[in-house]
């Protein structure tokens, strides 16, 4: 847990705020809700890849990288924030957008994130849906050390061990405020997609031994596929830690409920829980990642899930900027 052994660089706004959702709890009942405010981590707009890429970007300049590799979905925030970091650290941005998402027009491909990733100056490619983007970032890595680039790659997420650190980190900053509030985190609750957030969330809370719970409210992947991403991840990082004991299968909670026809594609209580936490608490979810997640736990209150008088944190990992690209969808659900 002694993270400093680990290349970084810092420019993420932290800590985070750790906020009360008086609002929102007493509008739903059960437990009292807490957000811990990630999307406030200060670089293009903020979001959960800011914590990972402080690692990720430490390992590139530690490599003598010139130029970063990177892939996500169209309206990735990820992608984003790491085209922003490029610029921070005077680097180039490769980014390969995956027309994933099916149903939109060219303003989907034109707003939101995109808009953002031109901005910061990203070089962009489009690719089909299903294309083996580990592969095609392969090749564009070879592009540029035929240029005579010095390329790092990093995957979709920025879920690795590395990247992963940022929120065993993240632990750390979060049991701080928690004992300096004298609060008893019964759950952390946060949308899970490509599982590097909730693999270092597991890593730090039981290389600290929290007894603190994670529940990942999937985005993407059924539960069980899920939970093996998750479960590969947190133990790799586990061992990039050099933690003694391994990660348990079981500390591994996913919940595949609230995914919907597929990544990207709200359900109706996607736009329902965006509407419900900017409405009690002023707070900003995106359609793809925090609305559903948010989704669950709205859900998951309303169905007795929880015990009265737990506290529960729900993880907001940021992505407002694509609330723009999701324009029609909010429209069509007043």
């Amino acid at each position: 847990m002694h993270l400093a052994r680990f290349p970084r660089v810092r420019f993420a706004h932290l800590p985070t705020p750790l906020e009360p959702m008086a609002n929102l709890t007493r509008r739903l009942g059960g437990p009292r809700l807490w957000v811990k405010r990630d999307d406030c981590t200060g670089l293009g707009t903020g979001g959960n890849k800011t914590r990972k890429l402080e690692f990720l970007i430490g390992d590139a300049l530690a490599q003598g990288a010139d130029t970063l590799i990177t892939h996500g979905a169209v309206q990735s925030n990820h992608v984003r924030q790491t085209a922003a970091a490029a610029c921070r650290y005077g680097l180039a941005c490769e980014a390969l957008l995956e027309r994933r998402v099916p149903g939109h027009g060219p303003a989907y491909e034109a707003t939101g994130n995109v808009l953002l990733d031109r901005l910061f100056g990203a070089r962009l490619r489009f690719v089909a849906a299903d294309a083996d983007m580990d592969a095609a970032c392969a090749e564009v890595a070879g592009e540029v050390r035929a240029r005579g680039g010095r390329p790092y790659v990093i995957p979709g997420g920025g879920s690795n061990p590395i990247g992963a650190l940022g929120y065993v980190n993240a632990v750390l900053e979060l049991l701080q405020q928690a004992n300096d509030l004298g609060l008893t985190i019964d759950l952390v609750v946060v949308g899970t997609g490509s599982a590097g957030t909730q693999a270092g969330l597991v890593a730090g809370l039981e290389g600290a031994n929290a007894g603190i719970d994670v529940l990942g409210i999937c985005v993407r992947r059924p539960a069980a596929i899920q939970i093996e991403a998750v479960w590969r991840t947190a133990r790799a990082t586990g061992e990039h830690l050099g933690l003694p004991a391994g990660i348990d299968r079981a500390r591994i909670m996913a919940n595949g409920d609230y995914v919907g026809q597929g990544y990207g594609i709200p359900t109706s209580g996607t736009l329902e829980a965006i509407r419900l936490a900017a409405e009690t608490e002023g707070l900003l979810l995106d359609p793809v990642y925090t609305g559903k997640a948010m989704a669950g736990l709205v859900d998951l209150c309303r169905r007795g899930f929880f015990r009265t008088g737990q506290n529960v944190v729900f993880l907001h990992t940021g992505g407002a900027a694509a609330l723009f690209a999701y324009e029609a969808d909010l429209a069509a659900a007043e």
